[in-house]
């Protein structure tokens, strides 16, 4: 096991499972030194557990759990790419989507919980640039979606 995954073992949480695509996309692909995630959905063991727009059926607080979710996923998917998660180089840049309900604003709260994952797993080096964006719907209703950047070495 990578020192990646044992300090997700100290948190208490486990990889989980690439999340198989749910149209003609590969969940990464790498390119020279970086890899690029496809937009990762808050999936746990083939569902979503909770649905709808943040602000309205579903809380910040829980969206900001979705979006953690959403990391974990990312990072399944960087290592099936290279492997081992210890070849990460830094995390570049993360893109969150939160569906919104009309007067919701606090996208950049919600996807706190992606970067936050990400530093307390990589320490500086999930340390990024990062969009939060409102949008109106998001694929099978989900709450949030990310992607993220990140550099790896061989």
């Amino acid at each position: 096991m990578s020192a990646v995954e044992d300090k997700l073992a100290e948190l208490g949480l486990t990889l989980p499972d690439v999340v198989p695509p749910l149209a003609a996309y590969q969940p990464a692909v790498r390119s020279g030194a970086y890899v690029h995630t496809a937009g990762q959905l808050p999936m746990v063991k083939g569902s979503i557990p909770v649905t709808g727009k943040v602000g309205a059926e579903v809380s910040a607080e829980q969206a900001k759990e979705l979006a953690a979710v959403c990391a974990l996923n990312g990072l399944a998917a960087v290592k099936s790419v290279i492997g081992d998660l210890d070849k990460i180089v830094r995390v570049v840049k993360v893109v969150g989507f939160v569906a919104s309900a009309p007067d919701f604003t606090g996208q950049p709260g919600v996807i706190n919980g992606t970067s936050e994952l990400l530093g307390e797993v990589l320490g500086e080096k999930g340390v990024h640039a990062r969009s939060a964006v409102g949008v109106a719907v998001l694929p099978l209703d989900a709450p949030v979606e990310v992607e993220f950047l990140v550099e790896v070495r061989d």
